[in-house]
């Protein structure tokens, strides 16, 4: 599937303000699913662009805007083929022969950074009973993230405002309901806790004319899960629709959780009070 992707950002302030110092995280990946064939990032007031990759192979473009200003507008425009290939499992293990690759240490240090809890994917004795409940005998990683996934989508409410940028998976489990973000912790929190590796994606989910329980039709931005499934690799999960993760999602990034890859972020000079508006367009071009 081709699409093509726009996403305007705008900052505006009640008085003028300086010293704007920003990097944003807007680059579609290119990877073994999907590849980005054009993307171009525009700002004003003009501005130079410092490009490069965090630790987690994210691309970052990062900027400062020194004069006086009223208004910051960030553009970014971008194509995308996506393909369906995130289905396919390489190799399948026995259950046992999962959980035991798991349990390897020197695959428990290869990805240690997506094994530990972050302050979004907090250790708590209500995760790891929610998640140790999800856990039936005899499955293996693969079905265990599928039915994991499945009964979020079940459980819990999708309702906008119910929580905060900064809710906590426990905080959700006593609240039942909340919005992708709180779904994608949910389930990392949830896998971490019995030692699959997860790490948290976002990007853009193309819904078209789907009847999805995700809200936000008009922007389409987008958060899930990708577990490291023993014997295949990284896959995706969308908890938020019970979803395995398919040539409809464009992913920018992954981290350990929310804060890894915000999509845009700084700091300036000037008064506070300032009003954000997110404008986020997804067509599809070709199928």
């Amino acid at each position: 599937m081709k699409f093509n992707i726009r996403h305007v950002t705008t900052y505006r302030y009640d008085e003028p303000v300086t010293d704007s110092v920003n990097e944003i995280r807007l680059a579609p990946r290119t990877n073994y699913r999907q590849s980005c064939y054009h993307h171009t990032v525009a700002i004003e007031p003009n501005a130079p662009l410092l490009t490069y990759e965090d630790g987690f192979g994210n691309r970052i473009h990062a900027f400062t805007v020194n004069p006086p200003h009223r208004e910051l507008v960030i553009r970014s425009e971008s194509t995308v083929v996506t393909h369906d290939n995130d289905g396919v499992r390489k190799r399948i293990l026995t259950p046992v022969e999962d959980w035991a690759t798991l349990a390897d240490e020197a695959l428990r240090h290869k990805y240690a950074e997506y094994t530990i809890a972050t302050p979004y994917t907090e250790e708590s004795e209500e995760v790891a009973a929610f998640a140790a409940s999800c856990r039936l005998p005899g499955e293996g990683v693969y079905e265990h993230a599928m039915g994991l996934a499945a009964r979020i989508y079940r459980e819990f409410e999708y309702r906008p405002n119910a929580t905060h940028v900064g809710t906590t998976p426990s905080e959700l489990l006593r609240g039942r309901a909340g919005v992708c973000q709180d779904f994608a912790h949910l389930m990392i929190a949830s896998c971490r806790s019995l030692g699959i590796p997860a790490r948290y994606a976002s990007g853009y989910h193309f819904i078209g004319d789907l009847h999805t329980r995700a809200a936000d039709f008009e922007q389409a931005s987008h958060a899930w899960v990708e577990a490291y499934i023993p014997g295949t690799g990284w896959l995706g999960f969308d908890p938020t629709n019970n979803n395995r993760v398919d040539g409809r999602y464009i992913k920018l990034g992954h981290g350990r959780d929310y804060l890894d890859i915000v999509p845009v972020k700084g700091i300036y000079r000037g008064t506070p009070h300032q009003r954000l508006s997110v404008d986020v367009d997804v067509q599809l071009v070709e199928k």
